[in-house]
Order: C-alpha cells, then sequence, then structure tokens
C-alpha cells in the first residue's frame, strides 16, 4: 500500500471518528454526518486508484444505481419507518460480509490469501467468522425489519417446547462446523455453517418482545460494524477494519446504555425467550375508574400554568404529531409559559427515535432532556403532557415486583401536578401491562389520535 492511499486512509479514518462524536450530541449531528459523507468519498475514491482494482466502469455503475435507490429511499422513508429502515440497511452490511466470504472461499488467488496451493489458516478463520456475523446478522436484520414492519408477529415463538436445549444444540453445531471450516476450509461445510447462520439469526431476533426492538436494532448495527471489520481482514483493508470496528464499538456501547436504562443485561434481552418461564400475557385484571379530558380542558391548563413537560413516545411517531406538537410549544412559549420535553433512551422503537422526530419538528435541542437530567422536574411542574408513551412513565417498573419492566427506570411523571396522556385507548404497551399511570387522582386520559388531539389543543391556545 503507497504512502498516499495509506495517508488518505488515515484522512477517511480520522472523518469517521469526528462523524461519530459529532452525532453523540443534537447539536453537532448535522456536522457530524457532513464528516461521515466526507471520509466515504476519500475511501470510495481512494479505493478506486488501487492497482488491484480492476472494472472501475462497472464499480461505477454499481455505485451510481446504488446511490439512486438510496436517495430515492431517502426522500420517501416517512419518519414513523425510520426503525425498519436501518434494520434493512443492516443486513445489506451482513449480506455483503457473506457475499465476500463466499469471493474469497471461490476464487482465493484474488485476494491474495493462497500460500503453497492452500488457503491461508488466518485467512480461513477470518473468512468463517465473517461469514457467521454477517449471515446472523443478515436474517436477524431481516426478522426486524418484519416484525418493526408489522409484517409477522411482534413475538414469534419458534421453539415452544424445551427452547434452551435447542438454542445450545444449535449454537454447539455452529461453533463445531466453525472450527472444521477453519481446519479444513471445505466448500460443503461453509454452505452448511452458511445455512445454519442464517437460521440462527432467525431464531434469534425472532421471539424477542416489541419493547426490547430499540436494543435489537443497536446491537444487530453492532454486528454489522464487526461484520464489516471481518471484510476488512478479509481483503486485507485496514480502513474497512477500523471502521467497521468503530461502528461495532459504538453499537455494543449504545446497547449497554438503553439496557442499563431498563435495567436488564443485553444476554437478558438477546435470550430471555430461551428461558424457562412463560411468556407475559397482558394484565388482565379488571380495570379502575379512570378520568378523562378534552383537548379544551388541556389547552385551559396549559395556559393557566406557568411550567409543562412534554413526553413524546411511539404514539407521537406513528401519529406524525411532531409538527402538531411543536407549533404548540412555540404557542406556549409566546405566552410565557416555559416548556420542556423529556426523553427516555428506550422510547420509540430504535435508539434516538423522538430526538430525530422533535430535530424534524426543529425544536431547539436545548429543550429537550434525557431521563437523568429532567426526572427531579417533575415534581415541580404544573402539567405534564405525554403522548403514547406508555411502559416508561408506568410506576408499576417501581411498585410492582411481579412486573416485567420492575426495576427499569422510569420518567417520574406521576409526581406532576396534573398528568394529561394522549392515547387512542387502554391498550397496553410493548411489555403487555396495563399502566398504572392510567388510574391515578392526578391522571386525565385524552383518547383519540395524538395529531388530531394536539391540533385541537393549539387551536383552543389561541
Amino acid at each position: 500500500m503507497s504512502t498516499f492511499t495509506s495517508l488518505a486512509y488515515l484522512v477517511s479514518g480520522i472523518c469517521f471518528i469526528l462523524s461519530l462524536y459529532g452525532l453523540s450530541s443534537p447539536k453537532t449531528s448535522r456536522q457530524g454526518n457532513y464528516l461521515g459523507i466526507a471520509g466515504m468519498a476519500i475511501a470510495i475514491l481512494t479505493t478506486l486508484f488501487l492497482p488491484q482494482i480492476h472494472n472501475i466502469g462497472l464499480i461505477i455503475l454499481a455505485i451510481i444505481i446504488g446511490g439512486a435507490i438510496g436517495y430515492f429511499i431517502a426522500t420517501k422513508v416517512k419518519m414513523t419507518e425510520m426503525p425498519q429502515l436501518v434494520a434493512g440497511f443492516h443486513s445489506l452490511v451482513g449480506l455483503s460480509a457473506v457475499f465476500i466470504a463466499v469471493s474469497a472461499l471461490w476464487f482465493p488467488n484474488s485476494f491474495n490469501i493462497v500460500e503453497n496451493d492452500k488457503i491461508k489458516n488466518a485467512s480461513l478463520i477470518e473468512m468463517g467468522i465473517g461469514l457467521v456475523i454477517g449471515a446472523i446478522t443478515f436474517s436477524g436484520s431481516i426478522i426486524a425489519f418484519l416484525k418493526l414492519n408489522g409484517n409477522i408477529s411482534s413475538r414469534l415463538i419458534i421453539f415452544k417446547n424445551n427452547p434452551k436445549r435447542f438454542a445450545k444444540i444449535f449454537c454447539g453445531i455452529l461453533l463445531a462446523l466453525l472450527i472444521l471450516f477453519c481446519i479444513f476450509g471445505s466448500k460443503f461445510l461453509f454452505i452448511i455453517l452458511c445455512l445454519l447462520s442464517f437460521f440462527i439469526g432467525v431464531i434469534l431476533i425472532a421471539p424477542v418482545g416489541g419493547a426490547d426492538m430499540p436494543v435489537i436494532v443497536s446491537m444487530l448495527n453492532s454486528y454489522s460494524g464487526w461484520a464489516a471489520s471481518g471484510i476488512g481482514f478479509t481483503l486485507n483493508n485496514q480502513l474497512l477494519v477500523i471502521t467497521g470496528a468503530l461502528v461495532g464499538a459504538s453499537g455494543a456501547i449504545l446497547s449497554y446504555i438503553m439496557c442499563k436504562a431498563m435495567n436488564r443485561s443485553i444476554f437478558n434481552v438477546m435470550f430471555s425467550s430461551f428461558g424457562d418461564q412463560p411468556l407475559q400475557q397482558e394484565n388482565t385484571q379488571e380495570q379502575k375508574p379512570i378520568h378523562q379530558s378534552s383537548p379544551e380542558d388541556v389547552a385551559y391548563m396549559m395556559k393557566n400554568s406557568t411550567s409543562v413537560i412534554i413526553v413524546p413516545g411511539y404514539g407521537m411517531a406513528v401519529a406524525s404529531a411532531q409538527h402538531a406538537v411543536a407549533e404548540m410549544t412555540r404557542k406556549l412559549e409566546s405566552a410565557g409559559i416555559t416548556v420542556k420535553f423529556a426523553i427516555h433512551p428506550v422510547a420509540g422503537r430504535m435508539p434516538g427515535h423522538m430526538n430525530v422526530l422533535l430535530a424534524e419538528a426543529k425544536i431547539d435541542y436545548e429543550k429537550v432532556f434525557e431521563l437523568d437530567d429532567i426526572n427531579s422536574e417533575f415534581k415541580t411542574t404544573d402539567v405534564t403532557f405525554v403522548i403514547g408513551a406508555n411502559d416508561i412513565t408506568n410506576p408499576a417498573a417501581k411498585t410492582d415486583k411481579t412486573s416485567p419492566i420492575y426495576g427499569m427506570p422510569i420518567l417520574d411523571v406521576a409526581l406532576s401536578r396534573t398528568v394529561y396522556f394522549v392515547k387512542r385507548s387502554m391498550a397496553s404497551g410493548y411489555a403487555g401491562v396495563s399502566n398504572d399511570l392510567f388510574y391515578n387522582d392526578n391522571t386525565m386520559m385524552v383518547f383519540g389520535d395524538a395529531k388530531k388531539v394536539v391540533e385541537e389543543i393549539v387551536k383552543h391556545l389561541d
């Protein structure tokens, strides 16, 4: 590798590192995206000029076609569909790792991994690990996409009888096949290993419940990074190794942060379906009386308050209510009322889902606070306005030891003087349990589509 190539890859790697740093805050996320684009452009141009790269015309054609498809998807996708879009893109990274592993095994001379007429043992190990991670990422991401898109059940159980035993058997077979492939380099073993990895990706993600999908999306992001890093070893491309490791590590760290926010371990999230306990059923206990309210009453209370905290959840995303919420915020602030937003780490269906929606509606970043930063303010807040944020506001997480969400840190909205909860119905959240907040004396339920409800509130604020 020439000095120029090494220098260009170094600059590209620095851009990716700075991009991740920029994406760590909403204030600098746009700059982070630009740096990421710049880093990728430098990487692609540098790679095209490598002496071992041939058929540049076909490569450029593929880039143009892929770029056009990506641009079309980016301009057409709705904000509520962002989680499944992310999961879908992760699957492509995993599939590329599989394809490169296939190419390396069938055409090893093109990858310069042959020594004494045999593929190097180190290359077989890299190839095998890259194949397994890539195949699991691909099939797991496809299942995540279908679950998020509503095409299959939010919790699909494949092995109902003794799931632990089946999980151990398949993982044991996978490990044995991987070791045998790394020793013998058999194409037959490679194919079986590939098919088994695809299947394990399915059984790993299919049973995960909807409440855990933000963590799963983040973990699949991590898997795709490690798959890309494995590709880098096979291609002897240091930049791809570094970039993949950055994505893999950042995805794993984000998953840890979200698991901490749910008071659960990553192993509990990933393998809870292989436990011995039956699945949690929706709480069917007799419902207590509730207090209902109207958009007109909400507007009146807000106008006569000094502080309002808005708690967005997936209900806001489904109704595309973020712009109406932004308009409501502006009207309240023009009347001298302090408005803040409280964001739970696992609100929505992917990491940062609510932050993305609020940014789209041009809500000032300074008004958006994470759980730890705003939880102490609820007890002094006049009105808390919750939009479809169910499990993350459920007091049962602190009071009911039998609840599946017990121990999960929640937003303490129940401490507010008045809580208005916008919801379509009394249905439970993703965890399948009733929200005790609904029955509090200071909670007023406002039933209806979130966007229409907020628009009615805005009318009555005039």
